[in-house]
């Protein structure tokens, strides 16, 4: 695999198209902080297959066109070579095209906004980055507060519709919670989905390709990103969560990347770290659905927002472990 990835980096370094196509690979990569082309091949091929099967290829295109669109962007504002390098000014934009195909009815104004919120995920990226270094990084916050400005303009624009938003309404009390035990089945969907949610996608045979992804990238990453699912399930279903959310893997995705987030990219792998994982990844599943309930009568989604918030609380005390000497999405101040 080495020898592979030295091969295809020689190529990329005698050929702009080719380096340009490692940065656009490398950056949906980077969504599960991965970089790794291969890691990304993967994963284009989950979100290909995944859109394809939902009757949306539109949705796969539209991260297409985001990613690079994002990176001509940071390539234009002639940003910090190595961090563009290593996929970091991509990936909230995929995201964000990923996002706005999924949630907005199709027509010429998506594609639009598609490109508008990939540029200006970039710019937010730069701008957040200098705010939280010493929190550890941006991660996905550009592409959570891109894509829910772009979301609540929708509703006070007549050329933009959000077909596959959540219906807004006020809170109402929840209704007591008359579940069954958890089967086997369900469990299993619900880790499956829980990892391909990341790319919001509900797929088992896309879940199947991201963990491959993580596989060939890091064994360590896969590991924290299965458990992270199976812990954010069992979370789920202990606290009563709806069963539909818990099944749906819309309860475990964020958990997933906060499972890879300080289980490998922040923290030396160890049995306090392990644990200091495994609660910040519970303490997320709480997080999800408060941020469910509290951004309800706005009728956008939470997305990654559990995720960041609590990574970036869990990244503050951090002087008291130990601490990856390079973290892979901290992006340095562009030239």
């Amino acid at each position: 695999m080495e020898k592979i990835l030295a091969g295809w980096e020689n190529l990329c370094g005698s050929s702009g198209m080719l380096r340009f196509l490692d940065i656009n690979l490398r950056s949906i990569g980077q969504v599960m902080f991965q970089n790794n082309p291969l890691t990304g091949m993967l994963f284009l091929a989950a979100i290909s297959w995944a859109s394809y099967a939902s009757g949306a290829p539109r949705v796969a295109i539209a991260g297409i066109v985001a990613v690079v669109a994002a990176n001509l962007t940071a390539e234009l504002l002639h940003v910090d070579t190595d961090s563009l390098h290593a996929g970091l000014y991509g990936f909230n934009g995929i995201l964000v095209g990923l996002a706005l195909a999924t949630f907005l009815a199709p027509g010429l104004l998506l594609w639009v906004y598609v490109i508008l919120g990939a540029v200006v995920s970039v710019v937010v990226m730069l701008g957040t980055t200098n705010a939280v270094k010493p929190w550890g990084g941006a991660l996905t916050f550009p592409f959570v507060l891109t894509t829910w400005l772009l979301l609540l303009a929708t509703y006070g624009f007549s050329g933009l519709a959000g077909a596959a938003l959540p219906t807004g309404r006020v809170v109402t009390v929840f209704q007591p919670y008359q579940g069954s035990p958890l089967q086997l089945i369900d469990l299993v969907q619900g880790v499956f989905l829980s990892i391909s949610q990341v790319f919001l996608k509900a797929s088992s045979i896309a879940a199947l390709l991201l963990f491959a992804g993580l596989v060939v990238s890091s064994l360590a990453a896969a590991g924290f990103a299965l458990g992270g699912a199976i812990l954010a399930v069992l979370t789920a279903h202990l606290f009563g969560a709806e069963s539909d959310l818990i099944t749906g893997g819309l309860l475990g995705f964020s958990p997933v990347l906060t499972a890879i987030a300080l289980g490998t990219v922040f923290y030396q792998p160890s049995w306090r770290v392990v644990v200091y994982t495994a609660l910040g990844t519970m303490f997320t599943v709480i997080v999800q659905s408060a941020l469910n309930v509290a951004l309800s009568p706005f009728a956008i989604p939470a997305l990654t927002a559990p995720f960041v918030l609590v990574t970036w609380l869990f990244l503050l005390p951090r002087q008291r472990l130990e601490p990856v000497s390079a973290v892979v999405h901290d992006v340095e101040k562009p030239a």
